[in-house]
């Protein structure tokens, strides 16, 4: 047999018609995304149940974004070695049955623990799904499709606290993961039957990254997060919240010096970043990611404990932002293949940073229903420009062989956004209620009953403080995204002049 005769015999065919297999993919990617801020409006119940503080219910969203993040490194490039199709497979077993364990358990430690297991799952199955894209997709095509993939991601954030409102005023806590278990059982059946199997590549694999990069956001996380419950002072013996927060800078230091002199096969291969549009997005998507993570917390536990709604109420302000949200995405993904990105996107962290802006000036314990739900229109009108967009523009120069590393590297840094978004909100709502006068405990978290009106105010107000950190935030992304440049496929060269000229 010929050489082209073999490569031809191992290759897989690209499907003739791709959509049902990324649907397929798009149904289980949901699921892990809803569960990133489904736990925000069940907060209070589960303080109240497990008889935990607000830091411990946080730690349940942050062992789950850090479970998720630091492997989704290198799980694009086991897809690669074992198949994107089979790694995803395993990691929604994975995820399912962990889901399956978190409404099983009675204790906060016990949740947390599962929550881990939950995040390695979904860091198996992420980066499958935008590998599958790139390699199924014809660049022409391309955006249409990982408009979709980011809308999934941008309503799923925001169909979260909805959904997790509704299963908690009708079944209980428990429920926002056991309803995980038969989503998880179609999401297997339709990926093993529509998504096909595709070439896999040999790599070498870079362990010392995936332990200096684990150990770096777990020291960094942890002092940030634990900073205020103990005062930014000792830990214990001669630990201190500011060592654990300088040791995980030098141990990342080290993380990104190794990766610069690793000659074999980096975990996160630094000539990703020559390709600006994909450093721009990388640094983009955190602050996005940043900002939805951390803007559950204090707004879920304002609506239940100031204005007595219920969880199914309070999940329910955010249906504007879902709403509108669905609606722009597919303007969104037909404009991504025709408008330069940084149209796009200036207008999209225009939007969403002056309606979070406008969100923390408007709260108060009587703020009118119109003007809250107008305001989360805004931020869903905001958010359909930036997950589309920045996913495609991140990944469209890449060729199809780094599909793998850079889809890896880009969930990463969208899950370091998440996490650091989720430990930051923890430290300002500790430090904005303590500034307020004002202590919070298990028997306060009970929602349907409203706070004393001395206490509601200072709470709204510590909440509003809170907020006001996500705008700002933003304006990292508004500036970063200045820098994009126009997509290769965006400039056809001209006749008189080479090809290679025309991208820029």
């Amino acid at each position: 047999m010929t050489a082209a005769a073999q490569q031809t015999a191992t290759e897989t065919p690209t499907p003739t018609e791709p959509w049902p297999a990324l649907w397929a993919l798009c149904i289980g990617f949901f699921m892990i995304l809803v569960d990133t801020t489904i736990v925000t409006v069940a907060t209070p119940a589960i303080i109240e149940d497990l008889q935990a503080g607000v830091n411990e219910v946080v730690w349940v969203t942050s062992a789950y974004l850090l479970a998720y993040a630091v492997p989704v490194l290198i799980t694009g490039r086991l897809g690669d070695r074992f198949g994107p199709k089979n790694l995803y497979l395993v990691g929604l077993t994975v995820f399912t049955l962990a889901s399956l364990a978190c409404g099983l358990t009675t204790t906060i430690e016990g949740l947390i623990a599962a929550r881990v297991a939950q995040g390695l799952g979904a860091s198996m199955m992420t980066p499958q799904t935008m590998a599958v894209i790139t390699r199924i997709f014809p660049i022409e095509r391309r955006g249409s499709a990982m408009a979709l993939w980011g809308a999934t991601a941008g309503v799923a954030t925001l169909v979260g606290p909805i959904l997790g409102g509704v299963l908690v005023d009708s079944l209980g806590w428990e429920w926002i993961f056991f309803v995980n278990v038969p989503v998880g059982v179609v999401a297997f059946a339709l990926a093993w039957r529509l998504v096909p199997r595709l070439d896999t590549n040999d790599h070498r694999f870079d362990w010392l990254g995936v332990a200096l990069s684990g150990a770096g956001m777990f020291l960094l996380v942890f002092g940030i997060q634990e900073g205020e419950q103990y005062d930014w002072s000792t830990i214990t013996g001669p630990i201190t919240v500011w060592s654990l927060i300088i040791a995980g800078l030098v141990v990342m230091g080290l993380f990104v010096l190794w990766q610069a002199r690793n000659r074999q096969e980096p975990l996160v291969p630094l000539s990703l970043f020559r390709d600006r549009n994909f450093s721009v997005s990388n640094l983009a998507i955190t602050t996005v990611s940043f900002a939805f993570t951390a803007m559950g917390f204090p707004l879920m536990l304002w609506a239940q404990l100031v204005r007595g709604y219920s969880p199914t109420q309070a999940g329910l302000l955010l249906a504007p932002m879902a709403i509108t949200s669905i609606l722009a995405a597919p303007v969104a993904g037909r404009l991504t293949d025709k408008v330069h990105p940084r149209v796009l996107t200036l207008a999209g962290f225009a939007g969403l940073a002056a309606s979070l802006l406008l969100l923390a000036l408007v709260l108060a314990p009587d703020t009118p229903l119109w003007q809250l739900i107008a305001v989360f229109a805004l931020v869903g009108l905001g958010s359909s420009f930036l997950w589309g967009p920045l996913a495609t523009t991140a990944n469209r120069n890449l060729p199809p062989q780094r599909a793998g590393a850079g889809s890896g590297v880009y969930n990463a840094t969208r899950q370091v956004g998440a996490v650091l978004g989720s430990a930051a909100i923890a430290v300002l709502i500790d430090a904005r209620l303590a500034a307020n006068g004002l202590t919070f405990s298990p028997t306060e978290a009970s929602g349907g009953s409203s706070l004393p009106a001395q206490v509601a105010g200072p709470f709204t107000d510590a909440m509003s403080q809170a907020l006001l950190l996500l705008p700002f935030v933003l304006v990292l992304g508004l500036v970063a995204v200045l820098f994009f440049e126009r997509p290769q496929h965006f400039a056809p060269a001209p006749a008189a002049e080479p090809a290679a000229a025309a991208g820029h």
